[in-house]
């Protein structure tokens, strides 16, 4: 099943993805995940009923980030191209930070530069979504049973910050630094390898397949739930390949993987 978030007549709402004719569409209204409390105090039955609904195309809809999560989690360097190209060494172990869920941002929504910054990277990457508690997972977990879904994400981040704070809490966590969308999907295989491709203007900046993780995603899960317990509709950041580069205003920045479609955002300083 693949679902998105949306906005219709003034009401957030959760709706069922199918292609017609070629192009995805919302189909159908859709039950609103576990951890979404607010919509659930809003509409007990999970699913409001909107009497004049009609299906309308992805493209056509007010789309929101389709999670809410609780954490995301952020893998980095788990590509050996992108810690090259950065200068740093392959990690031995995961690399983890965190993005602050106020970052979060829908497709087609405007990521803001913020006057801190002299240089704001784009980074595109697979998500995961999280679909039941996870607590120290073993290595050899049924782990695919704790997953609900996949996602694309582009992990903004402020390079200069980063550099000069030594540690990640700030360049990668200013409001609007993680685009997420359009949809959730579990109709992607990870370990048949999905190919990451950002475009920025058009130009083919990043092109990476799943495949080349240095760290697996069990043995990302197992890492993670060894020290952090992951609950329904956390989001995890996989990492980013190779071909990150620093955006400018007015820059259209689009991630796409195969079955889950394209995270288009444009890029805008801060008024």
């Amino acid at each position: 099943m693949r679902y998105c978030r949306f906005r219709f007549e003034n009401e957030v709402l959760y709706g069922k993805v199918e292609d017609r004719g070629g192009e995805p569409w919302i189909v159908d209204l859709a039950h609103a995940p576990e951890e979404d409390l607010e919509f659930r105090v809003r509409h007990p039955k999970a699913v409001p009923t909107i009497l004049d609904f009609e299906p309308i195309a992805l493209s056509s809809a007010e789309l929101l980030a389709p999670v809410t999560p609780s954490k995301i989690i952020c893998v980095g360097r788990n590509y050996r191209d992108h810690a090259k190209e950065l200068g740093n060494e392959v990690p031995a172990e995961p690399l983890l930070f965190f993005k602050p869920p106020s970052s979060l941002l829908g497709h087609k929504g405007t990521v803001v530069m913020p006057p801190q910054s002299e240089r704001v990277d784009f980074e595109g990457e697979l998500a995961l979504v999280i679909g039941k508690r996870a607590t120290k997972l073993a290595s050899d977990a049924d782990w695919k049973s704790y997953i609900r879904g996949y996602t694309i994400a582009n992990d903004v981040t402020a390079r200069d910050l980063q550099k000069k704070d030594g540690q990640w809490t700030r360049a990668k966590g200013f409001d609007t630094f993680c685009p997420v969308g359009p949809v959730v999907s579990d109709e992607v295989d990870s370990e048949r390898g999905l190919t990451v491709e950002t475009r920025q203007n058009g130009e083919l900046k990043q092109q990476g397949s799943t495949l080349d993780f240095i760290f697996s995603i069990p043995e990302l899960l197992s890492y993670i739930t060894a020290a952090i317990t992951l609950e329904p509709g956390d989001l995890l950041l996989t990492g980013t390949p190779a071909g990150v580069g620093p955006v400018k205003a007015g820059d259209k920045v689009e991630v796409s993987i195969a079955g889950l479609g394209v995270l288009s955002n444009t890029f805008a300083a801060a008024r």
